[in-house]
């Protein structure tokens, strides 16, 4: 069994600089190699002075790149024990041009290797996930959405509530959940959020299986999610629903904080310290309403041995209503209630039934009970 265990971390302030400057110089890396993809993935479609790329032969000069993938050199892996020699793929191309690299970028070397080797893969992941599962494909990143980075299993040790990172050093931790006998740590991700730092640790035991033998079904709850209560069972039970975002309190706070920082002067540096204010308040909400969605969860799991929940098509709940024209007049258009379902669509992506529902089923197949979807 492989499961994740989350702890805030308390570095020095040496050791924030050191962190956050590897977030920039693996951003723009990870912006630098998904250019190289891009480039090379065009290229595949066009003749070159010396090769027909179209035609993937691979009679031609090395002065030509033969990756449909890349345009970085180094395409041939090193022989193998038959003599054979087989191309590289795009991503072990890039993972060899890091030692070039670090020569050109001196200031790379500060970074651990196996950091650097997380993000080729990192990034090789994003485009198996457009190619073969139908996601969207990998943007380039900016400092909003690239906050993290990821350690190879083996390179990190615990202590109590010491954590050790190569080449930055023991850091502390919040041993707020202790992590049981006999698992194993995997990777080990850091991520930047609003409050500070954070670790997340996968540890594996293979002794535990991934899910339990199913239990035999005696008893079945029904499971309806709601506004006024979040969910509705068929035993009768409620729960509440908290509404940390769209409450008369909630809606005032968030109003007076944006309006504060809409009154600072763009680049000041209260204008930052003010946005960092807005970002706590809304990790706070989103901590509360994860931790309350998990305390649901746990208690429904516990009433029968199958859960059943509705089938919901959140996304198109949320979709906008169709424009109404004007018969009368012409290029005009109609009220057709848009304004009052923005209200209810802040509701319901307060109320986060999708992530309430997979809390659901995590905790349905951890303790070893049938889940279905009606």
């Amino acid at each position: 069994m492989q499961v994740s265990y989350q702890y805030k971390l308390r570095p020095r302030e040496n050791q924030s600089k050191v962190m956050d400057s590897w977030l920039d110089m693996q951003r723009s890396l990870f912006n630098w190699f998904l250019a190289d993809r891009i480039d090379g993935y065009y290229q595949t479609f066009v003749m070159g002075e010396y090769c027909d790329i179209r035609t993937r032969t691979e009679q031609c000069p090395l002065t030509c790149s033969l990756s449909k993938n890349s345009n970085l050199h180094n395409p041939w892996k090193n022989p193998d024990k038959n003599g054979v020699v087989k191309k590289r793929s795009a991503s072990l191309m890039q993972d060899a041009y890091l030692a070039e690299m670090k020569q050109a970028r001196p200031w790379y070397k500060t970074i651990h290797s196996n950091v650097l080797q997380m993000l080729v893969k990192r990034l090789e992941c994003s485009m198996e996930g457009f190619f073969k599962h139908g996601r969207g494909f990998p943007s380039f990143k900016n400092r909003s959405n690239f906050r993290s980075f990821q350690y190879k299993p083996g390179d990190v040790k615990l202590d109590g509530n010491k954590i050790y990172l190569p080449l930055i050093g023991w850091m502390r931790f919040y041993n707020s959940r202790p992590i049981p006998q006999g698992f194993e740590i995997r990777t080990v991700t850091l991520r930047k959020k609003a409050d500070g730092w954070y670790t997340s640790i996968l540890i594996r035991d293979d002794s535990v299986p991934d899910y339990p033998t199913p239990k035999e079904v005696n008893t079945i709850v029904g499971v309806d999610m709601g506004l006024t209560k979040l969910v509705h069972c068929s035993d009768g039970s409620e729960f509440d629903n908290p509404r940390p975002s769209t409450s008369k309190k909630g809606k005032r706070t968030l109003k007076i904080r944006q309006r504060r920082l809409s009154r600072k002067k763009k680049g000041s540096a209260n204008r930052k310290k003010e946005a960092q204010k807005l970002a706590r308040l809304h990790k706070k909400r989103a901590d509360k309403r994860s931790a309350y969605q998990w305390l649901v969860a746990s208690k429904i799991v516990r009433k029968a041995d199958a859960i059943s929940v509705e089938d919901l098509n959140i996304k198109g709940m949320k979709a906008r209503c169709k424009p109404k024209p004007d018969d009368v007049k012409q290029g005009r258009f109609l009220k057709n209630g848009q304004s009052a379902k923005r209200g209810l669509n802040r509701s319901i992506s307060d109320a986060s039934w999708g992530t309430l529902i997979e809390k659901i089923q995590y905790a349905a197949a951890k303790s070893g009970k049938s889940f279905f979807k009606v």
